[in-house]
């Protein structure tokens, strides 16, 4: 009997149970919100909206509420009565002003943030081939200025916030991945160390870029801050998602050369000697290729009680535009999240890894060859087929069969992310992270007959190992009157450098390539395959704290200070401490605000310092050496071979301290006609001081030749405004638009260097080695080119230069500053257009005000070349009245207007409805794209590209706008394919 009523009771309550389902859209535009929970009010029990909008949950009974919520939506409660469907609209919370900011160590909402930072989620990322997280980045943020160095697959990328601020900081920000500050030391190759992490698996990026927002990371955030955060899986709700691409890519700006025609008419023109084969042969167009690049990535996430995942698995394999370049990335991730204690305790654990294989061809000498190669020889030998090989010059086919070098890297990242509430309001959070890079990179050379070379191996090998560990304490407190939440952490991290190298020299032609059987060779000698290697350890202790107080809700102050301590300093001045202080006013909370055409309103002013610690490790430590030599030797018997003698070659420097950063940024947070308009303008005034620099000692007794020191009056100046706007409407026919963008006004300047100029901008290229190209002059921008200025040509036809000081001799001396690298202005804007499945979206970037020097040119491009029956552009023949004769050394004559502006991006996607095709039950989304990269640029500069920035740094001395032989930007089209099952 007590069996059939505990049956009968079970399959009441079954009966009593409702299925619910519905949509949930926009209310203003009626869009639908993609990830949206739905959860049943006093429970775990929920689920997501699907990418149309839709839900479909189980309830107990007619007295179940559900609880609608979506970030920058105010939350929804609906008692579920007798209704089967429910459709719920919701409503923006004041232009998403409860958007969720990442910050140092916790986040914040957009209109309680009192510092500068912008936030940009995954919707809203550039599309196409990506291979790191700054190009996800680029044109989205006001004072942001992101630079492809390299159309290389998996190459560098320069990323600048609000402008260089040292002389050897560069410009890299500190990138913090789920809150592991990471190292941007290289981790092997030429590979971009950001190039480990998949795209598909980020959720967010969270910039920093004033002071009073960087300064709980101390000396790290000198360069401003980006934060990235990764998926994570979601409560009551369980889905697999495949995304698939296929791009085609092609060399987007081929450098106008004289073809074969052109060719034969204007080598006799200037008294060359024509050597015509009789072909017609395009070498840019022989040494590249159409190039594919496949995407797959595979994702599950979801979640159950107190059990949250995502998992992603990820294959890119893409080949470069010029032959013999491909780079395949193997990436793993799993996020987990599980909560004990009756949710007490929530410890979150976080891994990647990564194996990248990248596989390159001699870049700088197939570019160099194939811009100068006679275009009347033939690519191939039509006999056998095989690359054409000729007396003068070098066809580069056959440089690419010879010449190799590739680069493994494997890297894991992991970190454990405990946090235990002890009381109410009070949280403990432990953060400890590593991440392990090795690599192997292998340079072979082939031995050959014809031309003749030896073969040749080297072998390097990098470790990059970085552990962090953090113990940090929250407290939180809210009424309706006041509201703070205060800080106090500590942080220890080591960084652990190593690299390896040995080489060996004459393998015998042969099948066998050397990278396979290095036993192969057949001299390994000191003399030329020494061993080589180097070790570092870098330490960073610090200790921090931060308080948010609120009042009424719209007076808002954040004071912050961190203490950092690093081994790379001296005992006198091992720490340092960077405090910052800011406030917003929320004018639209105030009465007389209300019923006015704002919808937000809110002043904020902030000031801060950061630190900067980038000079070379142990260089405060003396240094010793042992030598046999006249002057540090004697003998100490009749017979046998000098002992060597032990002597300094660099004395303690216990005093060199911190390089400082002084910053104040005041900004104004508007919309306008219900959030139609909206808007940021910020101003900002960023001044490094105390120098880090290395200078030749004072005193003549000094061992060394040079020391590293402070210069106390020496400053960097970066200062400027910011302007962001956005405007969006909605039809009623459902059609939407989207318009936005962001200009940045940035003015750069260096005072009271003890130096004319600190040289960086080594040329290359025959004749040019010992030549410089810019450098840090007193009164003007970083990256300024100091250049001789040409004015033309004598009666003979050689280049005559402006004598400056008037002694009638043109020398170093006369050197003007002729412009610099950094842009003065940064602008970008983009538009987003929708109706019913379709999505356009379009991105432009661009910059102004800044010069390039064109490096290659001037190695190449001139008459005395094309006389020597050496192809060139027009730019040799330029003037006629030239001498065949004239030499070309480095001068303002190949400096060129740097400025442009790109379609960077531009997608059409197509959403299908997958409940009117049928198949909602086992395809939750369905998603086509095609997207075009760099499918459009207007520049007058007449190089590969204008977004270059060749590293040509000089004893570390960064650097900038220099562009030589550099792998040429692609134009690609990509086909794009979303499931989420």
């Amino acid at each position: 009997m007590v069996s059939v009523l505990n049956s009968f009771g079970a399959n009441h309550s079954k009966l009593a149970e409702i299925t619910i389902s519905g949509q949930v859209t926009d209310a203003t535009t009626q869009e639908a919100l993609v990830g949206s929970t739905v959860v049943i009010k006093g429970t775990s029990q929920g689920t997501t909206t699907d990418v149309n909008g839709n839900y479909t949950i189980v309830v107990p009974d007619q007295n179940a509420v559900l609880v609608f919520e979506f970030v920058g939506y105010d939350k929804l409660e609906i008692v579920v009565g007798t209704q089967t469907r429910i459709d719920v609209a919701m409503k923006s919370s004041a232009l998403e002003l409860s958007q969720v900011l990442v910050v140092g160590y916790g986040s914040t909402t957009k209109k309680d943030m009192t510092g500068s930072a912008k936030s940009i989620k995954n919707d809203d990322f550039n599309r196409g081939i990506i291979n790191s997280p700054e190009q996800l980045l680029q044109g989205k943020v006001a004072g942001v200025n992101v630079t492809s160095a390299t159309g290389e697959p998996g190459g560098r990328q320069s990323i600048t916030i609000r402008g260089p601020g040292g002389v050897r900081t560069g410009s890299t920000p500190l990138f913090v991945l789920d809150g592991l500050a990471l190292d941007n030391s290289g981790t092997g190759g030429n590979t971009n160390p950001l190039t480990f992490l998949n795209p598909q698996d980020i959720e967010s990026i969270d910039v920093l870029k004033d002071a009073s927002a960087t300064a709980i990371y101390g000396s790290r955030g000198a360069n401003g801050v980006v934060l990235i955060t990764t998926k994570k899986g979601k409560s009551g709700f369980s889905g697999m998602t495949y995304t698939g691409s296929l791009g085609i890519s092609n060399l987007a700006n081929p450098i106008d050369l004289f073809t074969a025609d052109e060719f034969r008419q204007e080598v006799p023109k200037v008294g060359g000697v024509l050597e015509d084969l009789g072909a017609n042969t395009d070498w840019q167009k022989e040494i590249s290729r159409t190039a594919i690049t496949r995407n797959h990535n595979l994702s599950l996430s979801g979640g159950a009680n107190k059990l949250t995942y995502y998992g992603s698995f990820g294959l890119q394999q893409q080949e470069g535009i010029l032959k013999g370049n491909d780079l395949n990335l193997y990436t793993g991730r799993l996020n987990i999240s599980q909560k004990f204690l009756d949710d007490r305790l929530q410890v979150d654990v976080n891994l990647n890894a990564t194996s990248t294989l990248n596989e390159r061809p001699p870049i700088g000498g197939m570019i160099g060859s194939a811009l100068s190669a006679n275009p009347t020889y033939p690519a191939y030998d039509a006999a056998t087929g095989l690359p054409f090989r000729y007396a003068s010059g070098t066809n580069p086919l056959i440089t690419l069969g010879l010449e190799k070098d590739i680069t493994t890297v494997n890297r894991v990242i992991g970190s454990i992310t405990p946090s235990l509430t002890l009381a109410k309001g009070l949280v403990y959070k432990l953060n400890f992270g590593i991440d392990n890079a090795t690599s192997t990179r292998d340079l072979q050379s082939l031995a050959s007959a014809v031309p003749q070379q030896d073969g040749r191996l080297e072998t390097i090998t990098t470790l990059n190992r970085n552990r962090l560990i953090e113990n940090y304490i929250t407290y939180t407190f809210n009424n309706d009157i006041h509201g703070l939440t205060a800080l106090a952490g500590h942080s220890y991290q080591k960084i652990f450098l190593q690299g390896r190298n040995s080489s060996i020299n004459k393998f015998p032609i042969s099948p066998i390539e050397p990278i396979y059987n290095p036993g192969l060779g057949q001299e390994l000698t000191l003399a030329n395959n020494r061993p080589g290697g180097y070790a570092l350890i870098n330490e960073l202790q610090s200790f921090f704290g931060r308080v948010n107080y609120q009042f009424k809700d719209k007076y808002l102050l954040t004071a912050t200070v961190r203490a950092d301590g690093s081994s790379k300093f001296g005992e006198n001045n091992k720490y340092g401490i960077f405090p910052s202080v800011s406030a917003g006013w929320r004018i639209i909370e105030e009465s007389f605000m209300q019923g006015g055409i704002f919808s937000d309103l809110k002043l904020r002013a902030g000031w801060g310092q950061t630190g900067n610690q980038e000079i070379p490790s142990k260089i405060t430590q003396p240094l010793f050496t042992s030598t046999v030599s006249g002057t540090t030797s004697y003998p100490l018997a009749d017979t046998g071979p000098f002992p060597a003698g032990t002597t300094f070659t660099r004395l303690a420097n216990p005093d060199i301290q911190w390089e400082v950063s002084n910053q104040i940024d005041i900004g104004l947070d508007f919309a306008l006609f219900n959030g139609a308009l909206s808007g940021t303008i910020d101003y900002f005034n960023k001044v490094s001081n105390n120098i880090l620099l290395e200078v030749i000692p004072a005193d003549p007794v000094q061992p060394a030749s040079s020391i590293w020191t402070n210069v106390e009056n020496m400053e960097i100046t970066n200062q400027g405004v910011e302007l962001e706007l956005n405007y969006r409407k909605r039809f009623a026919n459902g059609f939407k638009f989207e318009v936005g963008g962001n200009v940045t006004f940035i003015d750069n300047i260096v005072e009271n260097s003890p130096y004319t100029v600190i040289p960086s901008g080594a040329a290359q290229g025959s004749g040019l080695t010992s030549a410089t190209i810019n450098g840090y002059v007193n009164g003007q921008p970083i990256g300024t080119f100091f250049l001789r200025e040409f004015t033309g040509f004598d009666d003979k036809g050689l280049s005559t230069y402006r004598d400056t000081d008037g002694d009638g001799v043109v020398s170093d001396k006369d050197r003007i500053s002729a412009g610099s690298a950094l842009p003065t202005r940064m602008y970008n804007f983009n538009t987003v257009f929708t109706f019913k499945g379709f999505d356009l979206r379009a991105n432009f970037n661009g910059v102004a005000g800044n010069m390039i020097y064109d490096n290659t040119a001037n190695t190449n491009f001139y008459k005395l070349r094309l006389s020597k029956g050496i192809n060139t552009t027009r730019e040799a023949t330029l003037f006629p009245n030239e001498s065949v004769n004239n030499a070309a050394p480095v001068s303002t004559r190949y400096l060129k207007d740097g400025a442009f502006l790109r379609l960077n991006n531009l997608s059409l996607n197509y959403t299908f409805n997958t409940e009117a095709l049928g198949i909602s039950k086992y395809v939750k989304g369905l998603n086509l794209s095609v997207t075009g990269q760099n499918l459009w640029l207007s520049t007058k500069y007449d190089g590969y590209d204008p977004e270059v920035n060749n590293d040509r740094s000089i004893s570390g001395i960064s650097s900038y706008g220099i562009d030589y032989l550099s792998y040429p930007r692609a134009k690609s089209v990509i086909f794009g394919l979303n499931v989420t099952f």
